[in-house]
C-alpha cells in the first residue's frame, strides 16, 4: 500500500506561511542550539550521575547523547524541509493524523510550563542567597515579569537574550575544559599529572558494573531536553530551512563533546566517590586546581543557565500553543499577532500557567507540584518517540513528492531511526523497573493517556459532525 498523508489534498511541503516575525539570525539559532541543553542539570545534577555510575558516567552520557543526537537529526531533517513554529507537533499531525499533532503539542506545552516553575524557583534561591533581604517569591515575580516583557517585545529580543546567555554558558564550559585538561597534564601551577589513577582506582572504571551505566543514563538522559526549541525558533529566522540545518549540524556534535568532555575531565581529576550529593562537581574541580571563588563563579553560571532556560521555555511554549491554535487544536483567540509578529496572547497564556506552576512550587513543593513534575517526567521521551515515528513516515513521502527539500538527511535511514526508537523503548522499560524513576513514568503515562483520550474524543465528535452535515446535505 502506498504511503500518503492523512489529508490527501495536502503535500508534505504545503505548510502555510507563518504570520510571525522572521528576525532571528543564524547566530541566534546556532547559540540557541548550543546553549539550549547546557543548564543546571549539567552543572549541578551531573554529580548524582557520577555518584551512581562512577567514572563510567562517561559511557552513560555517551549513550544518552547519541540517543538525543539521533532524535535531533531526525527532527532536523523534517524542520529543514518544512519549517514550522509547531515543529514536531506539525510533523506528527502531517504524518500520523490530528491526534498525534494534538498530543505532541499539548504534552510538550505542559512540560515547558511546569519546568518553568523549577527554573524560576532555582534562580530565585540563588538570588536570595546573594540578597537575603529580598524574599524568594519577589525574585520569582521579577524574573517572570522581565521575561514576559522580553517575549512580548520583538522576537529579536528573545534571540539576543538567548545569544548572550548561551555565549556565557558555552564560554564557561570551554574554559572549564581548557583548565581541566591543563590540570590533568600538570601544566597549571601547583598541579602534577594525574594519570589514570582516578579512572581505574576506587572500584575501577565500572564500580557498579554495567547496571551503573544504565542507572547513570536514566539520571542524565533528560538533561539533553531543550534542543527541540531550536527547530521551533527556526520558523522565525530569516532563512528557516538553511538556518535550522546548520544549527542542528553544529549543535549535536558540540553538545556531545561538551557533556562527555566535561565528565572525562571531572572523573579524571577527582575520585568519583569524593563527590558530595547536591554539590556541583564543577565547583569541586575548580576548587581542587586552585581557582579562587569557584563556588560563586559557578553560582553565577548556574543562575544564568536557569534564566536562559526560563526564557527559552517561555518562548517555546508560546509558539507551540500558537501553532496548536493555527491548526484548530487550541482556542482561536490565541492567534492574535502583534504588528511586530509576536503572538502575545499565546505568550500570556503560557506565562499564566507558568505563574500557577510557580505558586504551586512555592506553596506545596512536596505534594501538588511534585505530582505535576512527575506527570512531565517522561513526557520528553514520548515526544521524542513521536518525532522518530513521524520522520519514518514523512521521509518516504518527501522522497517521493519533493526530494529537493531534503537538504539535511537522517544518517543510515531508516536503520538509525529504528535504533533511536528501540533506545527510547529500552529507557522506558528501565524506568519501569527503577524505584526512583517509576513514579515519573506512571504519572507521565497517565498524563499522556488523558491527552490521548481528549484527542480521541475530539476526533469522534468531528466525525459525527461531518456525518450529520453529510446527511443534511
Amino acid at each position: 500500500m502506498r504511503d500518503h498523508l492523512p489529508d490527501p489534498n495536502v503535500t508534505a511541503g504545503d505548510l502555510p506561511p507563518e504570520p510571525l516575525s522572521h528576525s532571528l539570525k543564524q547566530r541566534h539559532l546556532t547559540m540557541l542550539g548550543l546553549g539550549g541543553v547546557i543548564g543546571a542539570g549539567l552543572f549541578v545534577g551531573s554529580g548524582a550521575g557520577i555518584g551512581i555510575a562512577g567514572p563510567a558516567i562517561i559511557c552513560s552520557y555517551l549513550l544518552a547523547g547519541v540517543l538525543a543526537m539521533l532524535v535531533m537529526r531526525a527532527l532536523g531533517e523534517m524542520s529543514a524541509a518544512m519549517p514550522a513554529s509547531g515543529s514536531f507537533s506539525v510533523y506528527a499531525e502531517k504524518a500520523l493524523g490530528r491526534w498525534a499533532g494534538f498530543s505532541a503539542g499539548w504534552l510538550y506545552w505542559f512540560l515547558l510550563v511546569v519546568v518553568l516553575a523549577v527554573e524560576a524557583t532555582g534562580a530565585a534561591k540563588i538570588a536570595n542567597g546573594w540578597l537575603p533581604s529580598v524574599d524568594q517569591w519577589v525574585w520569582v515575580l521579577v524574573f517572570m515579569v522581565v521575561f514576559t516583557v522580553s517575549n512580548l517585545a520583538a522576537v529579536k529580543n528573545f534571540g539576543e537574550f538567548e545569544f548572550w546567555f548561551a555565549a556565557l554558558k558555552v564560554g564557561a564550559i570551554v574554559l572549564f575544559l581548557v583548565l581541566g585538561t591543563l590540570a590533568i597534564f600538570g601544566v597549571l601551577p601547583d598541579t602534577d599529572p594525574v594519570g589514570a589513577a582516578n579512572l581505574t582506582g576506587h572500584g575501577g572504571f565500572f564500580p557498579a558494573g554495567f547496571g551503573g551505566v544504565v542507572a547513570g543514563m536514566l539520571a542524565v538522559v533528560f538533561a539533553f531536553g531543550g534542543l527541540e526549541v531550536v527547530t521551533i525558533a527556526a520558523a522565525e529566522s530569516d532563512d528557516p530551512a538553511r538556518s535550522v540545518a546548520r544549527a542542528v549540524r553544529s549543535a549535536v556534535w558540540r553538545i556531545l563533546f561538551f557533556y562527555v568532555g566535561s565528565m572525562l575531565v571531572i572523573v579524571t581529576l577527582l575520585p568519583w566517590d569524593s563527590m558530595k550529593p547536591g554539590e556541583s562537581p564543577y565547583v569541586a574541580v575548580l576548587d581542587s586546581i586552585g581557582i579562587p571563588a569557584a563556588g560563586q563563579i559557578m553560582n553565577i553560571v548556574v543562575f544564568v543557565a536557569l534564566l536562559s532556560a526560563l526564557n527559552a521555555n517561555l518562548y517555546g511554549s508560546s509558539r507551540m500553543v500558537f501553532s496548536l491554535a493555527e491548526r484548530g487544536e487550541a482556542p482561536g483567540a490565541l492567534l492574535k499577532v502583534s504588528g511586530g509578529g509576536v503572538p502575545r496572547r499565546a505568550v500570556f497564556a503560557s506565562v499564566a500557567f507558568g505563574f500557577v506552576s510557580v505558586v504551586l512550587n512555592l506553596l506545596w513543593p512536596d505534594t501538588v507540584f511534585l505530582y505535576m513534575l512527575n506527570a512531565v517526567g517522561a513526557v520528553l521521551l514520548f515526544v521524542w518517540a513521536l518525532i522518530a515515528v513521524s520522520q519514518l513516515r514523512l521521509r518516504r513521502i518527501l522522497e517521493r513528492e519533493m526530494p529537493e527539500r531534503l537538504t539535511l538527511r537522517m544518517w543510515l535511514f531508516p536503520y538509525l531511526t529504528w535504533a533511536a526508537l528501540l533506545g527510547m523503548a529500552a529507557v522506558l522499560v528501565l524506568m519501569l523497573f527503577d524505584d526512583s524513576a517509576r513514579p515519573q513514568l506512571l504519572w507521565s503515562s497517565g498524563a499522556a493517556a488523558v491527552v490521548l483520550l481528549v484527542a480521541w474524543a475530539r476526533e469522534v465528535r468531528e466525525r459525527r459532525s461531518r456525518a450529520v452535515a453529510a446527511d443534511g446535505a
